[in-house]
């Protein structure tokens, strides 16, 4: 998995979205993984409601996957 860069724009530091993450957090790398895992379990709810909520004609056959291809 690749991390994403950020530039800010005031000093033109690029930033790591995993920088950033682990920042959030005060550097604390099991806070940060256990937001990730929240968010990943939220999203993956979210995507289960609107599998539901979908009908097939809307997209036209395909369906989500809930692990990477």
């Amino acid at each position: 998995m690749s991390a994403g860069k950020k530039t800010n724009s005031e000093d033109q530091v690029e930033i790591s979205d995993l920088d950033a993450a682990l920042a959030y957090h005060d550097g604390d790398p099991m806070a940060t993984i256990e937001t990730l895992l929240e968010d990943l379990r939220h999203l993956r709810q979210q995507l289960v409601l609107a599998e539901g909520a979908m009908s097939r004609g809307m997209t036209r056959g395909w369906s989500p996957s809930f692990e990477r291809a």
